[in-house]
């Protein structure tokens, strides 16, 4: 075989083997952090405190889930509005802006001006055009199953989702009556975990006992339902990988004018929550799971 034959030969089959397919490792699949915000009334406040604590430190959200006052905070927070808005408007919100009371029947409160005032501070975006995945849990009437509403009318679902039975009024959304999300998760994580959450970040503002005595029925109602949210919390919890609790149980249920002490709590409890969480994100990073 002649010596430019035998060269052309080995080129055509180095060429070939280069092109031949190779196996390769898929690339790690990234992982979702999901930070879940529970039920509790007035100190869902402390949630704006967690929230300005993960943004500071630039802890990542994926996805948020919200019971009760934690779909009320979550869905500002997933619209866009970052938590220094968030605490800057908590602080200049009027009761009467999202409290509308009536004689009572089912509810002292209809629940009409909590609806208008997330949908206006939203620009009457549905849920499903939020700029962070959201999901808002309530409970259906009268079957008492946990609903997640991902898509539609946020005003509504954080209306179904905050509607404490005995205070406000059953929401109505189609044929269909909503109570409170906190009646069977009032800190969802399995509803987290559900909608492909890796990591989830939990509030729970329910577990911290309020030693106050009770002042009216309002008072009497929030009270008695925080002790059966706190039983739940217990159970939900601990299926989280991280969970915060603000020291909120000196404020009680209905206490608006303890805002910016909430806020300052879950601040505190943010921060103590902090290493571990960087803990695992970093093992994240370190996996190429994260960025």
């Amino acid at each position: 075989m002649s010596r430019p034959l035998s060269i052309l030969i080995f080129i055509v089959c180095f060429s070939l083997a280069s092109c031949a397919p190779k196996e390769v490792q898929p690339p790690p699949k990234p992982s979702r952090v999901a930070i879940v915000l529970g039920a509790g009334a007035s100190r869902g406040f402390a949630h704006i405190g967690v929230l300005k604590i993960l943004e500071s430190h630039g802890i990542p959200v994926h996805m948020i889930v919200g019971t009760s006052a934690g779909s009320f905070v979550g869905s500002l927070y997933a619209y866009g509005f970052n938590a220094f808005q968030l605490q800057k408007m908590a602080l200049s919100i009027e009761k009467s802006d999202i409290v509308d009371m009536t004689i009572p029947d089912n509810g002292f409160i209809k629940g009409e001006s909590l609806e208008a005032y997330v949908n206006r501070l939203l620009n009457n975006n549905p849920i499903e055009k939020l700029r962070i995945p959201f999901y808002a849990v309530a409970t259906s009437l009268p079957d008492g199953q946990e609903v997640v509403f991902g898509k539609g009318n946020a005003g509504k679902a954080v209306r179904a989702s905050c509607s404490i039975p005995g205070v406000f009024r059953p929401a109505r959304i189609g044929e269909k009556m909503y109570v409170d999300g906190g009646v069977v998760s009032p800190v969802a994580v399995d509803a987290a975990k559900r909608f492909g959450a890796d990591i989830v970040i939990a509030v729970d503002i329910s577990s911290d006992p309020d030693t106050s005595a009770p002042e009216g029925t309002i008072d009497t109602i929030l009270q008695s339902i925080n002790i059966m949210y706190s039983k739940l919390s217990a159970i939900q919890t601990a299926r989280a990988d991280i969970v915060i609790r603000p020291k909120v149980g000196r404020f009680g249920s209905a206490e608006f004018e303890k805002r910016h002490e909430a806020i300052m709590e879950g601040e505190k409890a943010a921060l103590a929550a902090l290493p571990e969480i960087r803990k695992i994100l970093d093992s994240l990073r370190q996996a190429g799971k994260i960025d």
